[in-house]
């Protein structure tokens, strides 16, 4: 039987960084829901909410809705750089006759 409303299960777990774990879409929404109201009016959790509403109401992908919620609870994550990574080669490749 498929699962409809808040009872639908994300295709990955979230897990949190207090080792709670998500799986439904009605856990999302209660972590949501106690959060500070400073940090729910966040634009990434208001976002993360939106999806969360439109995965529940016009059924779309909980793919989505897990995206909004990992990018909010990942906000405040900088990207590091990564210095061993190949460099891409972005210019023209020379001809064989030039080599």
């Amino acid at each position: 039987m498929v699962q409809k409303g808040w009872r639908r299960k994300f295709d990955d777990p979230i897990e949190l960084p207090d080792g709670r774990v998500l799986v439904t879409l009605h856990d999302a929404a209660t972590y949501i829901t106690e959060l500070p109201k400073k940090e729910s009016a966040a634009p990434e959790w208001q976002a993360a909410i939106s999806e969360l509403m439109l995965a529940v109401e016009r059924n779309r992908p909980t793919m989505l809705a897990r995206i909004g919620f990992m990018q909010a609870l990942n906000r405040h994550k900088v990207r590091e750089f990564n210095p061993n990574r190949k460099d891409p080669h972005w210019g023209r490749r020379k001809p064989k006759r030039d080599q």
